[in-house]
């Protein structure tokens, strides 16, 4: 009786004994992932503080931070405004043409996005561009085409600094993807020139303040001014108007497929949206009685013997 007894203790305590350290376990790891989220969250929160506070101390280095404004093609569903692209196509050409180049959009670009094709024919026709040499050897000249790309002010590097006082204007076709805060940076540069520098800034011979340029000294003047062109269809000619057509054409000369790729994904997001609804539908109604269906085997009965 005792050595049953003592038999029954040792299987309860052994039950007991891993019972506990399964649940001894089951504590530990909660308690382990509990201090790694804790930590995790911890550290992440330490690194975005100290991302936040580098900026604010690097301010002067990097430059004034940009505010965002609304552009009318910013939203998912939104394309250019074409209008403000041709505007904005006149404002570089009668403005910002006489430092900076184009150098990767070309007339025939502007067809069907700003001008027809007569227009940009008629603008590519003004410039002369190298052709073949005539039976002499001779360099000669012709007529620009829609294929050409629109002509920089300067014939080289060289030409550019010697131009500007060493310094060398940037060519404008990829500018707001090349910066950092696209549109709103750019728009606020041109816009952002005080009447005279704060108390204090130095600036170095032929230098201009910007505060947000990086540094605050950038070597190109202000350059927009109310009333500086007239536009074609009447828009007023304030400097903020100018401003925000002229990063508008080159937003779109940064993103020529802009209009097309959000027309491709509008149609992309219906079709899978789609075929989305018809998996839906088949699991539903199509294989899920296949899935939970049973089936009886009924074997045949053996034929009764007589």
């Amino acid at each position: 009786m005792f050595s049953r007894l003592g038999s029954a203790f040792r299987q309860n305590a052994r039950a007991y004994s891993t019972s506990a350290k399964a649940e001894l376990s089951s504590n530990t790891k909660k308690a382990i992932s509990s201090v790694v989220g804790i930590t995790g969250l911890t550290l992440g929160y330490i690194v975005y503080q100290d991302s936040q506070t580098g900026k604010a101390m690097t301010a002067a280095e990097h430059g004034l931070q940009a505010p965002e404004y609304e552009w009318s093609h910013k939203g998912m569903f939104d394309s250019f405004d074409h209008a403000s692209i041709r505007r904005g196509f006149q404002v570089y050409r009668e403005v910002c043409s006489a430092c900076h180049s184009l150098d990767r959009i070309s007339w025939r670009n502007l067809v069907g996005v700003s001008h027809t094709a007569s227009e940009a024919k008629a603008m590519a026709a003004e410039f002369e561009y190298d052709d073949e040499p005539d039976d002499q050897a001779n360099p000669t000249k012709r007529p620009g085409k829609l294929t050409e790309t629109i002509p920089g002010p300067y014939a080289n590097e060289q030409a550019a600094r010697a131009a500007n006082g060493g310094a060398l204007p940037p060519d404008l076709s990829l500018i707001i993807k090349a910066r950092h805060g696209g549109c709103d940076y750019v728009f606020s540069l041109l816009t952002g020139y005080p009447e005279e520098p704060p108390a204090g800034v130095q600036l170095a011979p032929g230098a201009n303040y910007n505060p947000y340029f990086p540094g605050g000294s950038i070597a190109m003047a202000r350059v927009l001014f109310d009333d500086l062109v007239e536009y074609e269809d009447g828009t007023p000619a304030s400097t903020s108007q100018e401003a925000k057509d002229v990063v508008t054409f080159l937003n779109w000369c940064s993103e020529p497929e802009h209009d097309e790729r959000k027309k491709m994904g509008v149609k992309a997001l219906l079709i899978v949206g789609s075929l989305y609804l018809l998996a839906v539908w088949t699991k539903k109604f199509k294989w899920t009685p296949i899935k939970h269906r049973k089936i009886v085997f009924n074997p045949p009965k053996p034929p009764k013997r007589r």
